[in-house]
């Protein structure tokens, strides 16, 4: 059966074209449509379509109304990749995952770059936005692209910009943070400035497409190499019965030479625990070794077992086995306040468990059951359980994975024998606490 066709209405061209309309291209939409940009957003997905052209968001942060920003400004989404031929720009925000060899997947790039091929016209702007590695811009986009038989730099204008979204931070957005660009050529750069300039604070230039791609992963290492550093002091610590928090709000009174960074289940999200990965790839085809990023990477990546051994020992206190246990597991988003499970390590959390031989529910009030696509059996059908005295009594742990502010701790507190708790929210609850609460 064919896609039902969606298009935009043809009358005006449309001043920019935003490829993949998810936790980047959308936010991304919506900065240009504030500036008074006329936007359109395609995507594969029909339900994302239908959701923005009726003024729905699909994504919970991101409230309906700055939905209607985009279709205010004469926007609006399609599933007709022709509508993208009737921009200045085309801007590409699509997935790059890893494969399960932890290798770069850059598969939607590649179907993203043919795509554009098929509508591209001169005068454009192409500008790839996903984070990936120095020189994937060059190889992939660029050829693709030039297959048309027109000239990158003469007949259209190619850059990388790096998306610097922050989902859940209701202080920062792309519309408010500085955008770094680079271009292929001198006037590719001053093609792209000139199409985020109205968007962003200010542009920020870099020398060259490969600049700008290692600019991406330069911010998101240094990230996770320092959130490597807590979670191994955590464990250190922990060792000599110091709380880490107290250590890390003690140390972020210095006014220079530290910042703060917090520990927790594991890394999660997008970028920051596969950006390392990214990086280790491109520099083994350069005969240079990361053994450090790569440390890094390995110490995030085991922190989920560290919290399961954390729960077996303090089961054990109470003379009760993991094995059996009834335990509830709070987050299953990555990050606090959002609904994005993607590499998140309460996912890990619920496999390992699982495989101790626990009996896992878990309770997200962002994340109502568990998406698709991540695990078969029992484990695929998961919903999230709402939070009562009688549940929390009837487990023997409570897990604390993600810090959602709309969980309630207090009641946590009051009710539940034993918190397992990976990100100090219970330091926060207030009132009369009854539990058992071990930081892991």
């Amino acid at each position: 059966m064919a896609r039902p066709k969606e298009t935009v209405s043809a009358a005006p061209a449309f001043d920019v074209g935003i490829l993949g309309l998810g936790y980047v291209g959308l936010p991304l939409a919506i900065a240009f449509a504030r500036s008074g940009r006329r936007v359109v957003g395609f995507d594969l997905d029909e339900a994302k379509v239908r959701g923005v052209n009726a003024g729905r968001s699909h994504i919970r942060h991101i409230p309906d109304s700055e939905i209607g920003l985009i279709l205010g400004s004469g926007g609006g989404a399609t599933l007709d990749p022709a509508d993208l031929g009737r921009t200045a720009a085309i801007l590409i925000c699509v997935p790059t995952p890893l494969t399960r060899n932890r290798d770069p997947d850059l598969g939607q790039v590649e179907a993203a770059a043919d795509l554009v091929a098929g509508v591209l016209r001169p005068g454009q702007l192409v500008c790839l936005e996903s984070t990936t590695y120095p020189g994937t811009t060059r190889a992939i986009l660029l050829p693709r692209l030039e297959k048309t038989g027109l000239r990158a730099g003469r007949d259209f204008f190619l850059a990388y910009s790096p998306e610097r979204e922050d989902p859940g931070n209701r202080n920062r957005s792309c519309g408010n943070i500085p955008k770094v660009v680079g271009g292929l050529t001198p006037r590719c750069l001053a093609a792209a400035r000139r199409v985020y300039d109205p968007a962003v604070p200010r542009t920020v230039p870099v020398s060259s497409l490969e600049a700008a791609e290692a600019t991406k992963l330069m911010e998101n290492i240094f990230r996770c190499v320092n959130i490597a550093l807590v979670n191994e002091l955590k464990q250190v610590f922990s060792r000599m019965d110091i709380d880490v928090w107290e250590i890390i709000a003690a140390a972020e009174t210095k006014p220079f030479g530290y910042l703060p960074f917090y520990p927790g289940p594991g890394l999660g999200g997008h970028c920051i625990p596969i950006d390392p990965f990214y990086l280790a790839w491109k520099a083994r085809e350069h005969e240079c070794a990361t053994r450090f990023i790569e440390l890094a990477g390995e110490i995030n990546l085991a922190m989920p077992e560290y919290v399961v051994a954390r729960t077996a020992e303090e089961l054990n206190r109470m003379k009760k086995s993991l094995n059996g246990s009834r335990l509830l597991l709070i987050g299953l988003a990555y990050k606090r306040n959002v609904d994005d499970v993607r590499e998140s390590p309460s996912l890990k959390l619920l496999e390992l468990f699982s495989r101790r031989g626990a009996r896992v529910a878990y309770h997200d009030p962002l994340v109502p059951a568990m998406p698709a696509g991540h695990f078969s059996g029992r484990l695929a059908r998961l919903k999230s359980r709402p939070l009562t005295p009688a549940r929390l009594r009837s487990v023997d742990a409570v897990v604390i994975a993600t810090n959602h502010e709309e969980v309630d701790y207090p009641l946590l507190g009051r009710h539940a024998g034993l918190i397992i708790d990976s990100r100090n929210a219970m330091a926060g609850a207030g009132g009369r606490i009854r539990a058992r609460v071990a930081k892991a």
